[in-house]
Parts: C-alpha cells; structure tokens; sequence
C-alpha cells in the first residue's frame, strides 16, 4: 500500500491536464505543480466562455474518431476513464452539467470561471510553484526551473505548446512538427463582398455543417474540422464544397418562369451569395428563369454542388489548438509513461493529439491525465 507523501512527484503544466493528473494523485503522494501563470486559466476561454466540458458519446471507439491525430492510441485511454467517468467527476466536484442538441456537454452555470473554481478548490493538497522550467535532467529525475532545482521520483510533463515539447526533445523525444488546427484559413479567393455570410449545412470531406465567410478567407465549424483533418497537408490544397442539398433546378425553373434566376437561387441561400454565384458564372441575376437553358443550368448546379475554394495558409492566431507534440510511438498508451525517459509521463496537449472542437481536447487532457496517475500510482505502489 502507497503511504502519502513517501514519494514527490513533479507536475510540469498546471492546466487542465497537469491539474487533473495532480488531483488523483495529492491524497497520496507529494505533489508539485509549476505553472508561471495561474493555473487552469487556459480553461478559462473554452468553449466561448461556457467550458465545453465533453461530448455525449459512450462508445469509447467512436469517441476516438474525433481524433485526426491519435485516434488508435486513445483506443485503450478511453477504455480507461472516458465520457461517463468524466461527467461523473464534474458532478462530484459540485459541477451540475447538461447536455445540448449537440450532444456537447457543459456545466449548468454555463460558466468556465465556476468550474475552475470548484476544481481548485479540490486541490488544496497541491504545491504550486510559479517557475520557468527549463529543463528535465535524469540520475536522479529533477526539474530545473529558472529559480532552482527539485528531485522527483516521477514527473509529468503536461504543459502544451513550447515548454512541454523543449523538455520532451531534451530527454531525447521526437516531436512532431506543431502545425494549426481547428483555425479558420485563408483563400486566395476575394470574399470581402461575402464577409460575414453564413451557409447551413455544407458538405465537404465527408462533413455537414457550417461555413462562414471572412474578409480573408472562410470560417466556421466546418471549416475548423476541414483544417484539422488537412493540418498536415501542405498549403495550398483546394476544397471542394457542396452547398447545397439535393434540388431539382430545372423542376423550380419551370415551376417560377417569370422569378428572376438571382431571387430564385435566394431562397435556398442568402440572397448576396445567390449573386455572387451568378457572377461566377457569369450569369445576370436579372434575368428571368425561363431564360435559363440546360447549358446555364448545369453551370449553376455545378457551382452549388462543387463549390471549389484555393486554401494558401491557416489564419494568423486562429488556431484553437494545435496538431503535433510528442510522438505517440515513444509513450505507452496503458500508463502515459515515456518509452525513452525512465519515471517520466505524458498527457494533455503536449502529445501527438488533437481532436474536433466539441469538448473532444479537454476529453484528451482529462482522459490521458487519469491514465498518467493511475499508471504512476500502479508503478509506486508494487
């Protein structure tokens, strides 16, 4: 039986993650966190505001085809701790949650500060430092940090973005290259006329959802699936999009032969982008529907159902998260534990993960953090 505080452990990251594994480990071990900023602020912005906790799905492998990167390796992680037991846990923390038609899940208050509250209230038995770390060393394990060094008997590297991934490569893992995810993308298309416009229920890649027009390029829910999907890709690559269901353009032709084809179009689409269709091909929106021979038809339907945009470049700063991090070939899925640095651990962002927006990332940080403690308290505890 593990006593409490026989063994320190050293928690790099104090968000969602490194707070998360630090939870289930403070009742029995010595836990210290660093994180110069306050921890789990980056909870904070989630989810607009409201924190989107997780996603209704059960079904550990399904839930795992959110994942573009890392969908095999959560196989035996979700098997572990997935949306049940993390639902479970907000609601014993004191965070009443629901759940939308979405199938999204967020706490009641539909607050992002109440549910940080509650959970740092749960971590009383935490040591907090605010240092920079630089670096992890080996013989004996120690995190040194711009204000001293401190020995572990395990450590957790749980902070996203540069300061994970230097301490990764410092101990000899591979990083794969950080690229955006989930951000909005540039077009070498001119849409400034179509700013601000939406479209419900776009095809593309295999997705339905919706697409919002910018003054650089497009946005919108669809569009961060597509640049999660392509995040590996090299710019530029096109995409093609179908705007619209299945519709019988000859059938309303006939039936509206004195509707203008431009008024016609608007009533399946906002009536700005109905023109800016016809200008593509050419066509005047005046005109009246009975005018429109086969020739046009086919014309217009092509552009509705192959919608095709040039994509050059993610937008700057739009990236909600990121795909790359620490190469999943060198952590062992069952314990979080690196297979190159002996007593060190992995979890949250700082790995090969990322999944759609829809709670899928926090479900990482929360899932993967579990298995890191379980994994150390299993290896502690023999």
């Amino acid at each position: 039986m593990v006593q409490e505080s026989t063994y320190k452990i050293g928690i790099i990251g104090g968000g969602p993650a490194g707070c998360f594994c630090a939870y289930y480990l403070q009742n029995l071990f010595d836990v210290t966190v660093f994180e110069y900023k306050k921890p789990l602020a980056t909870l904070l912005p989630t989810g607009g505001g409201r924190c989107n906790l997780a996603h209704y799905e059960f079904d550990y492998k399904e839930l795992a085809k959110n994942y573009p990167r890392g969908e095999k390796f959560l196989y035996s992680v979700f098997s572990k701790f997935g949306t049940a037991e993390t639902m479970e846990f907000f609601e014993n923390i004191g965070v009443p949650l629901y759940v939308q038609e979405d199938m999204r899940v967020f706490p009641k208050s539909d607050s992002a500060s109440d549910v940080r509250e509650n959970f740092l209230n749960k971590l009383k038995k935490i040591h907090f430092k605010k240092e920079h770390v630089l670096r992890i060393n080996q013989n004996p394990l120690t995190i040194v940090t711009d204000c001293g060094s401190y020995v572990f008997d395990k450590v957790v590297i749980a902070a996203g973005g540069h300061s994970g991934y230097d301490c990764a490569k410092f101990l000899g893992h591979n990083i794969i290259d950080p690229k955006p995810s989930l951000t909005a993308l540039k077009t070498k298309e001119k849409f400034e006329k179509l700013s601000g416009v939406s479209l419900k229920n776009v095809k593309a890649l295999g997705f339905k959802d919706d697409i919002l027009f910018t003054h650089e390029g497009i946005s919108g829910p669809l569009v961060y699936k597509i640049s999660s999907v392509k995040a590996r890709d090299k710019f530029p690559y096109k995409i093609s999009f179908d705007l619209i269901g299945d519709i019988d353009l000859q059938d309303e032709l006939n039936k509206n032969p004195h509707k203008n084809i431009k008024n016609l179009i608007a009533e399946y689409l906002p009536k700005s982008f109905a023109e800016y269709v016809l200008e593509c091909c050419n066509i005047d929106g005046t005109i009246k529907s009975h005018t429109i021979n086969g020739k046009l038809r086919d014309m217009i339907l092509d552009k509705l159902h192959n919608f095709e945009v040039n994509i050059i470049s993610a937008s700057n700063g739009g990236e909600v998260v990121t795909s790359g991090g620490v190469d999943l070939k060198e952590i062992n899925s069952k314990t979080m534990q690196s297979r190159i640095a002996e007593g060190v651990y992995f979890c949250g962002e700082v790995i090969d993960i990322d999944g759609f927006c829809g709670g899928f990332n926090l479900q990482n940080c929360w899932s993967t953090a579990y298995v890191a403690a379980q994994g150390i308290i299993s290896a502690l505890g023999n």
